[in-house]
């Protein structure tokens, strides 16, 4: 690391600790050269990634999307904004160790996994919308399969 005082490229960590409640490493330098003290910190870099759509189109990946349409699946049932914020980062982090590139099913069958675990009734209303249900076959099929995933 060059100090920010003369520009030396040789300096010396005196101490290191958490920062940004884990998120960060801060730590605390000194120049060898001018004995300048300064501090540091080392952060993770995110890498955005896309979002491949059935049109073949791409579009970065947008949480507030997914907040969005997992917040209109659990209008009006017991679902608190905390648990849908977890949810949402949860699915984020678990798409982003996919690569740079997800797909909308991905992305799908990602929140119908988790939203079947946190609420039922949310689970058939984003299924309704993502599979696009046309009749209510449809949803008495979806049911058939949601009581079978619950048995194993």
């Amino acid at each position: 690391m060059r100090c920010p005082k003369c520009e030396v490229d040789d300096t010396k960590v005196i101490d290191s600790r958490e920062a940004s409640e884990g998120t960060a490493i801060r730590r605390r330098r000194s120049c060898t050269a001018c004995q300048h003290r300064f501090t540091t910190y080392e952060r993770l870099e995110e890498v955005p990634f896309v979002v491949l759509k059935s049109s073949g189109s791409r579009e970065p990946f947008d949480r507030l999307k997914l907040i969005a349409g997992v917040t209109a699946a659990c209008k009006g049932r017991p679902v608190t904004v905390e648990q849908i914020e977890q949810l949402s980062e949860a699915i984020e982090d678990d798409l982003r160790l996919r690569g740079s590139d997800v797909s909308t099913a991905d992305v799908g069958h990602e929140v119908l996994d988790r939203l079947r675990g946190l609420d039922e009734v949310a689970y058939l209303r984003f299924a309704s919308v993502y599979k696009g249900f046309d009749e209510p076959d449809d949803f008495k099929r979806e049911m058939m399969l949601l009581k079978k995933l619950q048995r194993s």
